[in-house]
């Protein structure tokens, strides 16, 4: 499915909601989530891919919601997008909301517009542990990894429930060993690799449980 929309109307214009700087030939990771809220897990994650990857850049996907959860008490976009930005850290790391400018929601749309608009890019899809163990339940998940590389980085807990997953079990052909790790955004998919490294308890479930939480929506 290709989605056509013109970046260069004045409608929405802030940084946030403009597609990245990138050129062809670059190595970026795509780090996809809702963010609600951003945490130091999600930086250290993003550090592992930077330097196992030999990334140029990591764009952080802030969703407008995402599809397998309910939405209702999501916090505003630009809270969460600014909560991400204060997290980073990193000029690599870069915030930005383009789902909700081009107007997807799942993440197989996104990642296809951003392979034909962005040609030349070598993306890499940046995902955690827990969500390769669920990775089957995503829209048209096989399509999405015959579409850009994927790169899953190790979390606590998640390890065996990971590589013994349905989407694991599928992508195990392909699995490329750590060592060749900075092969994969060159490589053609479907590819992928399973990252060991430092690891992060925080997840984003456990704070909001904890009561850390960004503001309520606007009405």
């Amino acid at each position: 499915m290709s989605i056509r929309v013109d970046l260069s109307s004045g409608a929405g214009k802030s940084a946030g909601l403009r597609l990245p700087r990138h050129a062809p030939g670059m190595r970026i990771g795509l780090f996809g989530g809702s963010f609600n809220p951003p945490h130091d897990g999600h930086r250290l994650a993003s550090l592992v891919a930077l330097k196992r990857l030999r990334l140029d850049a990591v764009w952080w996907l802030v969703t407008p919601g995402n599809p397998l959860k309910d939405i209702s008490g999501l916090p505003s976009l630009e809270a969460r997008m600014e909560a991400a930005r204060r997290i980073a850290r990193d000029p690599r790391i870069i915030v930005t909301g383009i789902e909700a400018r081009i107007g997807t929601r799942y993440t197989f749309d996104t990642v296809d517009w951003l392979s034909r608009r962005c040609a030349g890019v070598n993306f890499v899809w940046l995902m955690g542990a827990d969500n390769l163990a669920s990775f089957h339940r995503w829209q048209r998940w096989r399509e999405i990894a015959r579409t850009l590389p994927i790169a899953v980085i190790d979390r606590p807990k998640s390890t065996l429930k990971a590589t013994h997953s349905r989407a694991a079990i599928w992508l195990a052909p392909r699995r490329f060993d750590e060592a060749d790790a900075a092969l994969l955004p060159v490589s053609r998919p479907p590819a992928f690799v399973f990252l060991h490294g430092p690891r992060s308890d925080l997840s984003s479930t456990a704070l909001r449980n904890a009561g850390k939480t960004l503001e309520a929506p606007k009405p």
